[in-house]
This record gives structure tokens, C-alpha cells and sequence, in this order.
């Protein structure tokens, strides 16, 4: 599975690694995935999803709503 957050679509982002001594070479900036299970109220069960630790604080701010959308699109 891809390095991809499921609900934001959020993925890795480049930049430089920048040393000392002020020499640049590419490096890749990975987002810090969770593996969560979610009980989804609107659907009445447990749904496994691959998410950032900034979409669950999201999540428990305002539902559940979005990724049962997802889900009954079949995208989940």
C-alpha cells in the first residue's frame, strides 16, 4: 500500500538535506501514517483506515461523517 494518508490524500513531499557545511542532496519528507480502527457511527461498525496523526486529531474533532462517505463510495 502506498505511503498515502486514504482520507486526505496527503503523500510524501521532496526537499534537501541540507548539511554543515551547507551542501544540498534530495531527501523525501514521509508523513506520519497510523494504522487506526474506527468505530463509524453512520455505519454501526469498525473500519480499518491508514490515516496521518493530524487527520485522526481532525476526526475527533468533528466525526466520523467523511470517512463513511468514503466507504459507501467504495474508495475505503
Amino acid at each position: 500500500m502506498a505511503r498515502r494518508c486514504q482520507v486526505t490524500g496527503v503523500g510524501p513531499k521532496s526537499g534537501s538535506s541540507i548539511s554543515h557545511a551547507h551542501n544540498k542532496s534530495k531527501r523525501r519528507f514521509l508523513p506520519n501514517l497510523q494504522k487506526k480502527r474506527i468505530w463509524v457511527k453512520e455505519l454501526n461498525k469498525f473500519v480499518t483506515v491508514k490515516v496521518t496523526a493530524s487527520t485522526l486529531k481532525t476526526i475527533a474533532k468533528n466525526g466520523t461523517a467523511e470517512i463513511a462517505k468514503l466507504v459507501k463510495e467504495g474508495k475505503i
